[in-house]
């Protein structure tokens, strides 16, 4: 017998959008969709008849809104949840607040246009679902207060050797399904004057901005969108722009990042592969690499380059991960140097750094 299909319910109140969800996932062999609803009420009438595996679910929606639904669910009955909205192609903060509340993945919904974006869009669509029947919903945690950045950290830089040594460390992470909790959890624990940090997460164009200016009101470090030629700094984090792909580049004794369009790569852009193969060629033994939760095999080849070119490497355990796929890949090919808990990459990366 072959595997079971993933069952998929899907809530949205366009009956437009329902049935081309509907006809994307269904044409995925791995997927079923058991039914639709075109709202939250509807939607639980359907569970109430058949528990999903995964319900992908709007934002906007009459008599209830999708947030509300959605901590609804995770209260009463979890079950692994995709936003498909609209909204999140637009970087708000409702998108930010259901990865808070919950959802294991912020997608945009598919746009009538090109056939090459329509099967990029069925791509990603399909993937996030297979990833959300595969997560572990792990327990959210209460968030901390953080106090505000002090002035003197915003402006002045902690002294290091001299500019003209090449020893500066650059950080180069991944991550994908699970990876916005897991990234928060990562940058908060770290100091002022951590080396400076480049990010690659599977997410939406334009969501990633407000994921960065989220973080970085959350963590002492400036957080902030890659634009190209941003220098890497100490106490800074670089999150690629979402729907394009990051590289690190070297002048001197200066990292600094690249960004560029281009095909998907690993069913990615960004992806976490380009990424990492830029900080073997360009930073070598400097580089840290970091492989946190996300499904599939993304960053897999790129940090064995790393491991290959004299960097560090670090994966996030299976207990702490959303979906291990990405760190069991890597591991898998003998490219990690430390499986630890997601508690214990910052201190492992920073200990690798010196």
């Amino acid at each position: 017998m072959g595997r079971a299909k993933i069952r998929v319910l899907i809530v949205d109140d366009s009956a437009v959008v329902r049935q081309t969800l509907s006809d994307v996932l269904s044409g995925d062999p791995e997927i079923e969709v058991i039914a639709t609803a075109g709202d939250p009420f509807v939607a639980a009438e359907r569970i109430s008849e058949e528990v999903p595996d995964v319900i992908t679910l709007d934002i906007e929606m009459p008599r209830m809104d999708g947030l509300t639904f959605l901590q609804k669910i995770m209260s009463q009955h979890p079950i692994p949840v995709v936003i498909c909205s609209s909204l999140a192609e637009e970087g708000t903060q409702s998108a930010l607040k259901a990865l808070d509340y919950g959802a294991v993945d912020v997608i945009a919904k598919p746009r009538m246009g090109s056939k090459k974006f329509i099967e990029e869009s069925r791509t990603i669509l399909c993937e996030a679902v297979k990833a959300a029947a595969g997560a572990r919903l792990l327990p959210r945690k209460p968030g901390r207060v953080v106090e505000p950045k002090l002035t003197a950290d915003a402006i002045l830089s902690p002294a290091t050797h001299a500019m003209a040594e090449t020893t500066e460390k650059v950080v180069a992470v991944g991550a994908s399904t699970g990876g916005t909790e897991a990234l928060k959890v990562l940058l908060e624990a770290l100091p002022a004057d951590c080396p400076g940090i480049v990010i690659v997460q599977h997410m939406p164009e334009l969501f990633t901005r407000a994921f960065a200016d989220r973080l970085n009101t959350l963590c002492r470090i400036t957080v902030k969108e890659a634009q190209s030629n941003d220098t890497v700094l100490r106490g800074q984090a670089l999150i690629a722009p979402g729907n394009h792909h990051m590289l690190i580049k070297r002048s001197g004794a200066r990292y600094y990042v690249e960004i560029k369009e281009g095909p998907l790569v690993c069913r990615h852009r960004p992806s976490v592969d380009v990424l990492f193969r830029s900080a073997a060629r360009y930073a070598g033994q400097n580089a840290v690499g970091v492989i946190l939760t996300g499904m599939g095999d993304d960053g897999a080849r790129g940090m064995l380059e790393m491991k290959q070119a004299g960097a560090k490497t670090i994966a996030q355990n299976e207990e702490t991960c959303v979906v291990f796929g990405m760190p069991n890949e890597a591991i898998k090919r003998s490219a990690v140097d430390k499986v630890v808990p997601l508690e214990s990459v910052a201190g492992t990366m920073l200990a690798f750094a010196r």
